[in-house]
């Protein structure tokens, strides 16, 4: 549940996302409990190894919180629009000769595939994930569900000009490339050193601007009878084929 204004509180349910978000550090308002089964009471002495207030709370309040919740729910306040970090500190804190991988969003407006993108990005070492600052995927509780918690962990950057972003990006030694089902297969490039893919919207596939400024655009082969993956699918196969490069190389 989002309530609007300049902070949005929100209220994480799942399991997962709430663990996720108190192991991370970040800031956390108070663990609202009405069922204390099993999973919950593990959390709970989580949240009070970690200093977070715990409220009991009857289920039918809890319920006009936040209507999915499994007994429990953990109040975050967050300013939605604001970025974890901007571009430009990323690049400053880039040690000379580094690797690194960046996932530019050109308009992901699903929060579903938006969280799922950010499972993929944890689970394969994404240091970066850059959209635009106008997004609309800002369900903050859904993404962090979605997600299984890995919205905690996955640095995010927002920018309101993608095209200066990429430039910015190739001045730092990334190559950067597009993913199109109808690019070269993504297998035959070299993903060593600093790289970026751009994952276009839902539906329209990558903007033109963005694409003419890409270094090459990769596809994912495929025999199936359908014209594409769904975009977070596509951006696990393409995150894993740089680790199986990387795995190879090391």
């Amino acid at each position: 549940m989002d309530i609007a204004g300049e902070h949005s509180v929100t209220y994480l349910t799942g399991f997962h996302a709430i663990e996720e978000r108190i192991k991370s550090g970040r800031s956390c308002g108070a663990l609202l409990v009405a069922k204390a089964g099993p999973r919950a009471r593990e959390i709970e002495s989580l949240a009070i190894n970690n200093k977070i207030r715990i409220e009991r709370i009857g289920t039918f309040d809890l319920d006009g919180l936040a209507p999915n919740h499994r007994g429990i729910a953990l109040q975050v306040e967050d300013k939605t629009d604001s970025p974890d970090i901007s571009l430009e500190e990323f690049l400053e804190g880039l040690e000379e000769g580094r690797d690194a991988l960046v996932l530019i969003l050109d308009e992901i407006t699903d929060p579903h595939n938006y969280g799922a993108i950010l499972r993929c990005c944890d689970q394969f070492g994404v240091d970066l994930v850059l959209g635009r600052n106008r997004r609309s995927a800002k369900h903050a509780s859904v993404i962090s569900q979605t997600s299984a918690g890995a919205v905690s962990w996955v640095a995010q950057a927002e920018t309101a000009n993608l095209v200066r972003a990429m430039e910015d990006l190739k001045e730092a030694g990334f190559w950067i490339y597009g993913a199109d089902m109808d690019g070269e297969p993504v297998y035959t490039k070299d993903f060593g050193g600093r790289v970026a893919f751009v994952l276009g919207s839902e539906g329209g596939g990558i903007s033109r601007l963005l694409r003419e400024r890409c270094d090459g655009i990769v596809g994912i082969p495929s025999a199936g009878r359908i014209d594409s993956l769904n975009v977070s699918v596509a951006a696990g196969v393409l995150l894993y084929e740089v680790c199986r490069q990387r795995a190879g190389n090391s």
